[in-house]
């Protein structure tokens, strides 16, 4: 069986239909949704990618949104708080996460998905983040199939075809529920963990006119996680996307800053990746790649320093080292 995805000959094995990264790993086709979705939907995103018959890859991800996916083609295997699942042509529901969780496939990846914004969940799907961390349900509750899985997303459409029909379902529920926006302070703290993950929980609290206790509470019910760990995660992940190729430069080094040093660094970023920096970066992370790179392109477009549909850095040709050795 054919597990070549060491970085060398990956490209023989798979053929990246929705864009690649400027150092050949794949990239998805994600962007916002409609600006009437926007107070629930924080992103979508499409990813396709052939294979070579009996092709596998072995990688992760780490969500810091609830997504509802739908999976296609390719045999799908990961690893949540509840163990070991296998699926296949399926919706699923993930929760945010706590810390990277190993996903592989094998054969050809079709993936489509959702990315809702904190606090939407339990508007639109009457679930609790809290309840979904780490974990993966086999489950539709935003309606994004009617009737016939493959007729509504048949696998040889092209993406933005998928996100199309995905925004109609969306549109459908929301007219349905007519459901509150998610809480300002949820929506504010994800913006302030974007612009700033070091910042000061009671400066935050105070400039939003609510004790630190409320903001400890509305935030463990929207992120599913209290306000420390999604700002240790924001650093994690920001990182992650410098070491997969798919991050501004230009904040290399302010990145590395938020850590007090290369130990801190180390021990945060393994408590998230059960790795180093040094060695996350050394093995191919398609899946992961594709991951941080949706949630960074969201990121600078939420602190309007990328406006929707403009060519993202890490698209460009080169690319510049980080500024501090990772190890």
């Amino acid at each position: 069986m054919n597990t070549d995805w060491d970085g060398k000959h990956w490209r023989h094995v798979y053929a990246p239909l929705s864009g690649t990264s400027r150092s050949g790993m794949p990239l998805s086709i994600n962007r916002p949704p409609g600006e009437d979705l926007r107070p629930w939907v924080a992103r979508l995103v499409a990813a396709k990618i052939d294979a070579t018959e009996g092709s596998q890859i072995h990688c992760g991800m780490c969500n810091d949104l609830a997504f509802a996916r739908i999976v296609l083609r390719g045999d799908w295997t990961a690893t949540s708080a509840e163990g070991t699942g296998h699926y296949r042509d399926e919706p699923l529901l993930f929760g945010p996460h706590s810390h990277y969780m190993p996903l592989g496939c094998s054969g050809p990846v079709i993936a489509i998905g959702v990315g809702l914004r904190p606090g939407a969940l339990q508007l639109l799907a009457d679930r609790s983040p809290e309840a979904l961390v780490n974990r993966i349900e086999r489950a539709d509750p935003l309606g994004l199939i009617e009737s016939d899985l493959f007729a509504e997303y048949p696998p040889e459409a092209d993406p933005e075809t998928w996100l199309e029909r995905i925004e109609h379902r969306l549109r459908q529920r929301i007219a349905l529920l007519n459901p509150p926006q998610p809480d300002r302070i949820s929506t504010a703290f994800e913006l302030a963990s974007f612009a700033d993950p070091n910042l000061l929980l009671t400066d935050f609290a105070d400039h939003q006119g609510i004790s630190l206790r409320k903001l400890e509470r509305v935030v463990k019910r929207d992120f599913g996680l209290n306000p420390k760990q999604v700002l240790r995660r924001a650093r994690a992940l920001d990182i992650a996307a410098q070491l997969c190729g798919v991050a501004d430069e230009e904040e290399a080094e302010a990145l590395l800053l938020r850590y007090f040093d290369q130990s801190h660094l180390i021990r945060e970023f393994a408590a998230f990746f059960g790795t180093t920096p040094s060695a996350f970066r050394s093995a191919p992370r398609p899946l992961m790649t594709i991951n941080v790179e949706t949630r960074q392109a969201r990121r600078l477009e939420e602190l309007d320093r990328l406006v929707p549909g403009q060519q993202r850095p890490w698209t460009g040709s080169g690319r510049r080292p980080l500024s501090r050795t990772a190890s």
